[in-house]
């Protein structure tokens, strides 16, 4: 069974997590620091992380940039209280593929903890698929943005944006379209979810994020991608 860390130093929610999760048939395994959650990923072959932000000894955020750096691709979905889109933006630059604000209901979470491993799976044995936007190469296959010598690292979800707008090039594509085909039903029109991961794709890939060139938006559909 896919094996979950969960990174968070709340007693109780760390511990209804835990049960719920094991409940559902996953192995769980639970860090109550930053490096507690780090040492329990380099241990055993991890599936998925859960990772709150607010840790006694490192901040969510760096772990996240830690597991990246050392070349995990496993989805990491953050769960924090901090609901600013800044924050949330952030952690999807550092290539966290979904932020969960508290409180947030069980049954959202385990719905996207499944999505996340049943969409994670398949991607670790696509193809090398590579594409160019503008001065910058899209590596689909190993999850990175190249510029230069410099890579970026692109979470799950940014990924699988790219993968659908490249398939549908210089089209509109309508976020209903990639909130269903990327993140299954049940998410409603209203979500932002979507919204934050093209915030954070536009200031991977864009030379000026506040005046897109590549990742366009198309008023009242979704977005285009031009590359």
């Amino acid at each position: 069974m896919p094996r979950i860390v969960i990174i968070e130093d709340e007693p109780e929610l760390a511990r209804g997590l835990r049960d719920n999760l094991e409940f559902e048939g996953y192995t769980v395994a639970h860090g109550a620091t930053a490096a507690d959650g780090l040492r329990l990923v380099a241990d055993a072959p991890t599936d998925l992380v859960l990772l709150d932000i607010m840790l006694p000894d490192l901040d969510g955020f760096e772990v996240c940039r830690r597991l990246r750096a050392g070349g995990y691709r496993m989805p990491i979905l953050i769960l924090s209280a901090r609901s600013q889109e800044l924050d949330k933006v952030r952690g999807l630059e550092l290539g966290a593929d979904d932020y969960i604000t508290k409180p947030f209901s069980l049954r959202e979470l385990l719905a996207r903890v499944h999505a996340a491993l049943r969409r994670a799976a398949p991607a670790a044995g696509a193809g090398a698929t590579e594409f160019r936007v503008g001065e910058r190469v899209v590596d689909l296959a190993r999850q990175v943005v190249r510029h230069g010598r410099t890579e970026t690292p692109l979470g799950y979800y940014e990924t699988e944006i790219l993968r659908m707008l490249f398939q549908r090039v210089g089209e509109a594509v309508p976020r209903a379209d990639l909130l269903e085909r990327i993140w299954g039903v049940g998410l409603g029109p209203a979500d932002r979810t979507v919204d934050n991961h093209i915030v954070s794709l536009r200031r991977k890939l864009e030379p000026d994020p506040k005046r897109p060139r590549h990742i366009l938006t198309a008023h009242a559909v979704g977005y285009k991608l031009v590359v």
